[in-house]
């Protein structure tokens, strides 16, 4: 019998399961890892997608329009459209009271749970994306828009800037920030050894 007729062996078997076994124990955190950076920029892209749309929709109704985001119990989270209904921008007594009225049902953002959820990781306080110099404070505060948890868009192309925070809970932190002037939103990612927003 020639070395390509005969069969593997037992023991051949048993070395190269024993070898997938160590290197998908090695590699497994890595990828535990590299999912959770993946689903923290896919919850991120979900709240800049829902701000970019209550933009939209307070341009095609001509009237302020505000998202207000809600987490659940369960870690998941929501997001309601507001339109202003008596000419003070949207507000949360307002938005209690029924005088700014709701311009659809609240919409769920898929991508929230363990891997991502509104928040600052542990550790040190992160830079301020807006000023370097300085560190945040409020970090029990991650939903920042003036003295608001309400993202306003106005009809003619501004917005009340701020800041989203979202983290995974041990060391990756996201913002999704509005710029006041033009309503612009893009997300930042920040870099815990370098100290710095990118």
């Amino acid at each position: 019998m020639t070395a390509t007729q005969r069969g593997v062996t037992l023991v051949e078997t048993l070395v190269a399961l024993a070898l997938a076994a160590l290197l998908l124990t090695l590699g497994l955190p890595h990828l535990v890892r590299a999912a959770g950076g993946v689903t923290l920029r896919l919850a991120a892209d979900e709240v800049m997608g829902a701000l970019r749309e209550t933009r939209v929709v307070g341009l095609r109704l001509g009237a302020y329009v505000g998202a207000k985001f809600r987490t659940g119990e369960d870690g998941g989270v929501t997001y309601t459209l507001y339109r202003d209904g008596d000419g003070d921008g949207v507000r949360s007594a307002d938005i209690d009271a029924g005088v700014d009225p709701p311009v659809g049902p609240p919409r769920r953002l898929a991508h929230f749970g363990a891997a991502a959820r509104f928040g600052f990781p542990p550790g040190a306080a992160p830079r301020d994306p807006g000023s370097p110099g300085r560190r945040l404070d409020r970090l029990d505060d991650p939903i920042r828009f003036n003295r608001s948890d309400i993202a306003s868009f106005s009809p003619l192309e501004g917005a009340t800037p701020g800041t989203v925070y979202l983290t995974d809970g041990a060391r990756r932190l996201v913002a999704v920030r509005v710029t006041g002037r033009t309503g612009r939103v893009r997300i930042l990612a920040y870099d815990p050894d370098e100290e710095s927003w990118r």
